[in-house]
């Protein structure tokens, strides 16, 4: 192998993590890998101020150690998340694509190089995110379990701290590498039994389907961390499709702290991390050397021919190109209904989480679905902002950067003209079909009179949040450059995780309305008065002076200037002689 060619592949595929091709010139990835850095080191200090509160010097060590199987499970379940989301989005990032084997097939580069240097780039990628998750929680989490000596010296040199540390990353890397492989495993198997068009064509369905059922395992997995449950025969069915409680077991193995109802769980963990990794490796290698000759000998997604279509309109012709292309680019670009269903499975996640904390139930009974409730009025309310807030992303997102020209040579009646069809875009695909599912959901669950009710006010909000999101807005969905780190997504989630707080006031607020007339219609004038704010300022950004339809997504200039010279002449004029 040659080391130059690895080291020079390493890097071009550790940095293609996100497809370089969408990004801007002046895009600096850096940043956007340090955001997201950022984000799990957040994340990390939630979970070591929960994992600090374990420790308690007034119980026994094999009490305590029990006591913090909760925090440990925890730890492992979020690990294996974030894992698997990290598989899912790096989906393409897995395989060769057609522009590497185009590339790189007539250079003297050996087919073993390219696979080392992909397997190892994503290792790396992989080995960075947990680190960033784990490295607090993983010190934290040693200083609770470690008996209190005389002094911190005892602490230091005691062996069950160092045996704990070694524990939790043993258990930390084998749990990520079984959720990683298991994706891979899939992926490499469709690879192999499929032609290289329905693989591309399977390859949305699963990642969806991956996404969601990681979420749903997540957030809906039962909570059985104490002996008794973990022991009781009628858990042992759920048990053995659970994978986080299999390495909870491997853990408490690993730490010399295994009790009778853990054993069986470490012995599914070692079962399945041998089963999953032969046949990973095996399906992977095979694959991928298949993968290239594939690609070279069989053409990608192409349309189909024959068969009915019909484009609907909506609007005037500048709209429905629009809101057509739209629609099209969302249904056929893999990439954009990933990070769409990204955002509509956190919000679906959130709700569900929601929907099961006891504090915000505000009435009493045992049927929570069939009447109006904060956790779901929260939950629907979720749902409509984060189906606004990730098409607006998407949009941002291009499809394909040599193909904006089309856009660049019509005659584009500028952002003020484009506007009414980027707006008609993002309430087609984005406001009205979440409107419609979740009034579908509501009128069957809820008396008619409540959802109407509700339905009202939640499409007033959804009018909000998308007059909202198209504020400054100046590009057509879809043919704009990509500027990383230009979101500042880490502080949007730091401030959402603050926003949840007034969604449930304001949830309990609407709820106290449906027993008041007076308040209700209140609550109602206020947000018909605030979407009609929402949209004239968005309007008026639009009719700016100097606004115009932007292509390329640029960084903010450290100067600004004045514009002091538009009348044609400068400021101050020279004397002549």
């Amino acid at each position: 192998m040659n080391k130059v060619q690895f080291r020079v592949l390493y890097r071009e595929f550790l940095f293609r993590i996100v497809d370089l091709e969408l990004l801007s010139p002046q895009g600096d990835m850096i940043k956007l890998l340090g955001q997201f850095a950022a984000l799990l080191v957040f994340v990390s200090i939630f979970l070591s101020g929960a994992a600090l509160g374990v420790g308690d010097m007034r119980v026994s060590r094999p009490a305590l150690l029990v006591s913090a199987w909760a925090i440990e499970h925890l730890m492992i379940a979020t690990t294996m998340l974030v894992v698997g989301l990290f598989a899912v989005l790096s989906w393409d990032a897995t395989f060769p694509d057609r522009r590497d084997v185009l590339v790189l097939a007539p250079l003297p580069i050996k087919a073993r190089t390219l696979f080392l240097a992909k397997v190892t780039a994503a290792g790396t990628a992989l080995g960075v995110t947990m680190v960033a998750l784990n490295a607090f929680p993983s010190a934290a989490l040693s200083l609770a379990l470690t008996p209190p000596g005389s002094g911190i010296l005892d602490v230091i040199l005691s062996s069950n701290l160092y045996r704990t540390l070694t524990a939790y990353w043993a258990t930390l890397i084998s749990a990520g590498g079984f959720v990683f492989c298991c994706v891979l495993g899939t992926q490499g198997v469709a690879a192999q039994l499929l032609p290289r068009r329905q693989f591309l064509r399977l390859s949305a369905v699963l990642q969806i389907a991956a996404f969601c059922l990681f979420l749903s395992v997540y957030f809906l997995e039962p909570s059985m961390v104490t002996p008794q449950a973990l022991a009781a025969v009628g858990n042992q069915r759920a048990l053995a499709w659970l994978p986080s409680y299999w390495f909870l077991g491997l853990f408490q193995q690993l730490n010399g702290s295994l009790h009778a109802a853990t054993t069986p769980l470490a012995r599914r963990a070692w079962t399945g991390l041998a089963v999953v990794g032969a046949g990973t490796a095996v399906t992977y290698v095979l694959s991928y050397f298949r993968t290239i000759r594939k690609i070279v000998e069989e053409p990608d997604i192409v349309r189909r021919s024959g068969g009915l279509y019909w484009s609907p309109r909506f609007g005037g012709s500048l709209e429905t190109a629009l809101c057509q292309f739209s629609l099209r680019t969302l249904l056929r670009s893999r990439q954009h209904r990933m990070i769409l269903s990204f955002y509509l499975g956190i919000g679906l996640g959130l709700s569900i989480f929601i929907s099961k904390a006891p504090v915000l139930y505000t009435q009493r009974g045992t049927d929570l679905w069939y009447h109006a409730n904060v956790p779901l009025l929260v939950g629907t309310i979720l749902m409509i902002c984060a189906a606004v807030v990730g098409m607006r992303v998407v949009f941002s997102m291009p499809l394909d950067l040599r193909a904006n020209w089309t856009f660049r040579v019509l005659p584009l009646p500028g952002v003020t003209g484009c506007l009414a069809a980027i707006r008609r875009s993002l309430f087609s695909l984005a406001v009205a079909p979440t409107w419609v599912v979740l009034a579908a959901v509501l009128f069957w669950l809820w008396p008619w009179q409540a959802a109407a009710e509700h339905l009202l006010l939640l499409g007033l909000l959804g009018v909000i949040i998308a007059e909202l999101s198209l504020h400054g807005f100046q590009k057509i969905p879809f043919t704009c450059s990509y500027l990383p780190g230009k979101s500042k997504f880490n502080m949007a989630a730091l401030a959402f995780a603050g926003l949840m707080f007034l969604l449930v006031k304001g949830a309990e607020l609407e709820r106290s309305a449906f027993e008041s007339p007076l308040l209700y219609t209140t609550v109602a004038g206020v947000l018909v008065l605030a979407a009609a704010l929402a949209r004239w300022r968005t309007s008026s950004a639009a009719n700016a002076e100097g606004y115009s339809v932007q292509f390329e997504d640029l960084v903010d200039p450290a100067i600004q200037s004045l514009d002091l010279h538009r009348d044609g002449g400068l400021p101050i004029e020279p004397a002549h002689p």
